[in-house]
């Protein structure tokens, strides 16, 4: 039972090197993968962001080619010519 508690990891004399040099690379293991996961967000949000705005531009190019010019804009249009 000794072994399994946290304070016979810091005060354990023997071995005390091995296990601290484990517990250093499962606290690193950690960092790279809480890393990972927030790059792995970060990204997502952006390129959510990106989709979204690629849309929106979409559906207003699309609403601007149904609405049609008035007769003014015509005639002024085609008069010149």
């Amino acid at each position: 039972l000794r072994c399994c508690t946290a304070a016979s990891v810091v005060t354990d004399g023997g071995g005390g090197a091995a296990e601290e040099r484990s517990l250093y690379i499962m606290r690193v293991v950690q960092i790279a993968v809480m890393c990972v996961l927030a790059l792995t967000v970060v990204f997502g949000i952006f390129f959510l962001g990106c989709n979204l705005l690629i849309k929106s531009e979409g559906m207003i190019n699309f609403l601007v080619k149904d609405r049609r010019p008035s007769k003014e804009v015509e005639a002024v249009v085609v008069g010149p010519y």
